[in-house]
């Protein structure tokens, strides 16, 4: 779908400042939708510049209430009509002046009812929004229905002031409020004036009895919340006044409620509030578990980290006492390939989320391999290329399989002082390309990775193939040896 500005460009003189506010109505509109039951369009009168008088209109936006039923089959975003098409919608640019108490007109098989109201910025109308409803709705509405079309008439005349949408209302409407979740109207002073039957049920699940009219919304919050230190029952009551935009949560062993509080404004005069509310007891109770997972598989990699570093001390004192060499060598070999994969649960044990740091481990992987190395002074190792956050299923073979080529270049390919060994690293779109390259003495004569007796390559080849889903290639010329590795990460 496209955007207001590819709407309106070459069409109309706005100002980034005048697109910047309608895009604030649009994301916020919702609520006025819901509130007076009826579909909401949104026009952008048609101009040359800012001295010549429209020649019509385009629609940019269009939204349909959750209330009730739309009145239009079909979006209307991007239709075009001309000056004297709509009178309303002309009447309400012209004068800056709420358009009511039109005339019902046929509509498809509805008689719909259109009210229009200009979008005011500054002393400025930089658009219109015609309202639709099906007027036979209208007859014989309920108290929650009056109560709602008079918070939208309020609501409207804000917008026809300059005073909706909110401004510095940031993340406030993050998620979305939704009429229907609860609704309560509160007075200048913070009495409640209605509630709706979500919103009463909401408090009667923290354990309120009474009735919510009369009392004071921030009273009310105050009784029913678990915490009662003195600030906290000063900030409910301020919170809850009505004063200024503010979202606010009220919790107790019954629940957690989520409240947003949105001043109604007359020209310069607070007049009273409207506070939705949602019941996000369930979801706070999914965060809680999420969280407390979390720190659990953090603390499982830790202890799993420490048991393997207590293994490896283990085989390492083994060794020691080992006096055939080759047995020694294959102990000290288990061991290197444990450190490696308890360098990945270290690093999930610090980690937020489930991925690794995965050049953070590679760093630490080649400096515990030239402390193992006797000519490490000898060598010039560079690395280039990132690999950045890696999943923890995949982080813990690459990190085995990149420890064996470095050890495999280490011990069988350098030979002579001042030799070189190079990382790099390939991060695509969809996959990874791992090069390590050495410039010793190269391949023996007819070598095939697939027939090679040397296990440290017999576990790379495992681990490429099965756990990570890739492959590899060793190659060599009369420059240097490579071993080409490469995986999918998505």
């Amino acid at each position: 779908m496209a955007s207001i500005e590819e709407y309106v460009e070459g069409r109309t003189p706005s100002s980034p400042e005048e697109i910047h506010t309608l895009r604030e109505l649009v994301a916020d509109w919702q609520l006025l939708s819901d509130l007076s039951f009826a579909d909401l369009i949104l026009w952008i009168p048609i101009r040359k510049d800012e001295s010549s008088w429209p020649t019509g209109y385009i629609a940019v936006a269009h939204i349909r209430p959750t209330t009730a039923a739309t009145v239009f089959a079909n979006d209307v975003i991007g239709d075009e009509i001309s000056w004297g098409d709509r009178f309303y919608i002309d009447q309400a640019l012209s004068h800056g002046e709420i358009v009511r108490n039109t005339e019902p007109q046929m509509l498809g098989e509805v008689m719909v009812k259109e009210e229009t109201i200009p979008v005011i910025m500054g002393e400025k109308v930089i658009a219109v929004i015609s309202r639709h409803r099906n007027s036979d709705l209208m007859r014989q509405p309920s108290r929650l229905e009056l109560n709602y079309r008079e918070i939208a008439h309020e609501l409207y005349r804000m917008v026809a002031e300059g005073n909706f949408p909110y401004r510095n209302a940031g993340s406030l409407f993050d998620p979305t409020p939704r009429v229907g979740d609860g609704l309560v109207r509160i007075d200048v002073n913070g009495a409640v004036s209605y509630a709706s039957p979500n919103a009463r049920s909401a408090f009667s699940r923290m354990g309120w009895t009474n009735e919510l009219e009369g009392y004071l919304l921030g009273e009310i919050a105050e009784k029913v919340s678990r915490e009662k230190s003195d600030a906290r029952e000063e900030a409910l009551i301020t919170s809850l006044s009505g004063r200024s935009l503010r979202r606010v949560e009220v919790e107790n062993v019954g629940g957690v409620i989520d409240l947003i509080v949105l001043p109604i404004i007359a020209g310069q005069d607070r007049i009273g509030a409207i506070v939705l509310l949602n019941n996000v007891t369930e979801l706070r109770r999914r965060e809680r578990e999420l969280v407390t997972k979390d720190a659990t598989i953090r603390e499982i990699h830790h202890r799993v980290k420490n048991n393997l570093q207590t293994v490896s001390a283990l085989l390492r004192l083994q060794a020691r006492r080992i006096e055939d060499p080759g047995a020694s060598q294959a102990l000290n070999e288990a061991v290197r390939r444990i450190a490696s994969i308890a360098l990945v649960h270290e690093t999930l044990s610090s980690s937020a989320d489930s991925s690794v740091a995965f050049d953070d481990v590679l760093d630490r992987l080649v400096n515990h391999a030239l402390e193992l190395t006797p000519r490490m002074n000898e060598l010039n190792i560079s690395r280039g290329g990132s690999l950045g956050e890696l999943e923890s299923r995949l982080a813990t073979p690459l990190a085995l399989v990149i420890t064996e080529l470095i050890y495999n270049a280490l011990e069988h390919g350098l030979e002579s002082e001042g030799s070189k060994l190079d990382i790099t690293i390939d991060r695509r779109e969809k996959s990874v390309v791992v090069t390590i390259s050495d410039d010793g003495v190269g391949l023996p004569e007819g070598f095939t990775l697939a027939e090679s007796s040397n296990l440290g390559l017999q576990i790379v080849r495992t681990l490429t193939e099965n756990e990570l889903r890739g492959s590899l290639v060793l190659e060599s010329d009369e420059e240097e040896t490579r071993a080409i590795l490469e995986f999918p990460i998505s």
